[in-house]
């Protein structure tokens, strides 16, 4: 049975202003996470691609696939657009055209709502382990191509007898790096009673907001389902714990889809035209003949030695479905940045919102972050060099500045790849003019627009989660 939106979103937001809790204190979750760190044996070696076991290089096309031809490969893509400074070029794709599942249970405990979360290895993470979602797996994961076990709690996922559904849509991941790749993105709400292994807790909302001010400790699977999440008043309810300047304005901007400055109809004017504007024209080519790149024993980069590169990695881990398996990952050269510009308009904080294309996006251009830059050594160019707002991010006063970490990518595909991740208050010295491709939006438009598939980016889903109306110091 599906429970109505209204009342998915006040049990929402009373886990989100429960920032404490009996089943799981929060002074006892960061010594639970180290000492889950330290029950298991995790290992990462970078090996030359001739070890890799099971996967191999294609002698016709070079794409380097597994011998099931399932999880993923890597491809070779060629792109061509008006949008930005580089009109072609080639490279390296990740192609996995099954659509995973990244899903919370939760229950409720004294009323409320908890989800449980999993200290999760994946081979790419920074610090090795984070918190995770419930169930967070590929198709081929599932069903088993590994010939390992199968995931804990994937029966309360695929039997919706199980429990019922708060939250069910597909979302896209990095446009940047995979080729229209998509995750289903699920929250369930279960009654049954039943075992929690070892490296699970219970959290209310509020309890995983607090954890999302420290680095690394929160996976991007986990991010992106939390950012699916809307907030509504229940009946009699008021958001007591909400406090300060920022906070109020922030929350009357997640209530707020009629208030802004543009209507969603705007919004969606504004979009299409976007999309209108700017052409997309991307090719599947031979990994074996994609220019401007070179393969060497241990890796396949960049004749410059920017943007990122493919590696091949042996991996152990005592906890996962397969104990030991080696695999290609994406290797980033730099740290990324990325950042949302807030601004309040008549007592309602908007965010600053762009359309920006990337190869591997489904319709052209999705909702983006005010600044996204993966690649490319940023700090180091020119202020007439940067993408719009990178300059005024980089530079904005202690003061301005209301969110701030490092955020890994996810794990399993990429290789210890982090962005900053900044929240920045603008002031009275922001532009009044935005280049075309920019919007300011409510944060409650912008979750609209996140219950729909391919309209907002993995990035900027992550970064809207960390959005917290809750003040809270680590």
């Amino acid at each position: 049975m599906k429970t109505s939106a209204h009342s998915a979103g006040s049990l929402f937001l009373e886990s989100a202003l429960a920032v404490d809790s009996a089943v799981m204190p929060s002074d006892t979750i960061l010594p639970w996470f180290e000492g889950r760190r330290l029950a298991h044996r995790f290992r990462l070696e970078p090996i030359p691609f001739k070890d890799m076991v099971k996967w191999g290089f294609d002698p016709k096309t070079g794409n380097l696939c597994h011998e099931s031809r399932r999880f993923f490969s890597i491809e070779g893509l060629r792109v061509k657009t008006n949008w930005g400074q580089i009109p072609e070029w080639e490279q390296p794709i990740i192609v996995q055209p099954e659509i995973g599942l990244l899903g919370f249970l939760t229950k409720r405990f004294n009323g409320v709502l908890h989800f449980l979360v999993q200290a999760k290895m994946e081979p790419g993470n920074v610090n090795m382990i984070q918190l995770s979602p419930t169930l967070q797996a590929t198709r081929s994961n599932f069903s088993r191509v590994h010939q390992g076990r199968a995931p804990l709690y994937l029966e309360k996922f695929t039997d919706r007898r199980h429990g019922r559904v708060l939250v069910d849509v597909l979302q896209s991941e990095q446009g940047a790096r995979f080729l229209r790749k998509r995750n289903r993105n699920i929250i369930i709400e279960t009654e049954q009673n039943f075992a929690v292994g070892d490296d699970y807790c219970w959290l209310t909302l509020g309890q995983l907001l607090r954890l999302l001010r420290y680095d690394n400790l929160v996976n991007m699977d986990a991010r992106t389902v939390m950012s699916c999440i809307s907030y509504a008043l229940g009946p009699g309810a008021s958001p007591e714990a909400v406090s300060g300047r920022f906070g109020q304005e922030l929350w009357r901007s997640f209530q707020s889809v009629a208030a802004g400055r543009s209507s969603n109809e705007e919004i969606i004017s504004w979009f299409t035209e976007q999309k209108f504007a700017f052409d997309l024209d991307v090719e599947r080519i031979p990994l074996g003949t994609v220019r401007e790149w070179v393969r060497t024993a241990t890796e396949i980069r960049h004749e410059t030695g920017r943007y990122f590169s493919v590696i091949a990695c042996r991996v152990e881990a005592d906890n996962r479905e397969v104990s030991a398996w080696t695999q290609p990952m994406v290797k980033a050269h730099q740290r990324g940045l990325i950042a949302f510009v807030v601004k309040d308009f008549d007592g309602v904080l908007h965010v600053l919102v762009q359309a920006k294309v990337e190869p591997g996006n489904f319709d052209v251009v999705e909702m983006a972050p005010s600044v996204q830059c993966i690649t490319g050594s940023y700090e180091n160019e020119g202020p007439d060099q940067l993408p719009p707002f990178v300059h005024y991010v980089l530079n904005a006063r202690p003061d301005q500045i209301r969110f701030d970490t490092l955020q890994s990518e996810e794990g399993g595909r990429f290789f210890r790849e982090e962005n900053r991740n900044l929240i920045v208050e603008a002031g009275a010295d922001f532009p009044r003019e935005l280049p075309s491709n920019y919007i300011w939006m409510t944060a409650g438009q912008l979750k609209e627009f996140i219950k729909y598939n391919n309209f907002v980016n993995v990035q900027a889903r992550c970064l809207l989660s960390s959005l917290s109306f809750i003040e809270m110091d680590k």
